[in-house]
């Protein structure tokens, strides 16, 4: 009886194994490294703008009456309509971009508007000139 290969993490600076069929296809990197170094690039970055993103959506709640306004279901939609645009219009041929960038911006908006309920509740009522 033959003992299965364990699996393994791949060669990370070997040769591409597979190749896209589609001619129009353009490699970006000549190895795993490569790929993974321009990826922890990207992470950076994103994470920089999530955390700037964080402050404007702790400063928002000073803006806030009550839970319903924390929440904002409306633009809630904005923001999730304006984010499939923009993948739409950056998409340079990743299949379902669109719905990659939905998930990730319903994930990061809930996580946001608990985080900003959780400011909103320790605020301060400085009175409401609007009501």
């Amino acid at each position: 009886m033959t003992t299965p290969t364990p699996p393994q993490e791949p060669d990370t600076h070997g040769a591409p194994l597979r190749a896209y069929t589609d001619p129009a296809y353009r490699p970006l990197c000549a190895n795993l490294a490569d790929v993974r170094a321009n990826i922890d690039r990207l992470d950076d970055e994103i994470v920089r703008l999530i955390a700037e993103r964080a402050m404007y959506v702790k400063d928002a709640a000073r803006f806030k009456r009550d839970a319903f306004q924390v929440s904002a279901p409306a633009r809630q939609a904005q923001v999730f309509d304006k984010a499939r645009a923009l993948a739409t219009r950056h998409n340079a041929g990743f299949a379902n971009l669109e719905q990659v960038v939905d998930a990730t911006y319903r994930a990061m908006v809930a996580a946001f508007i608990a985080n900003e309920q959780t400011y909103f509740d320790t605020m301060k009522d400085v009175g409401d000139t609007h009501a």
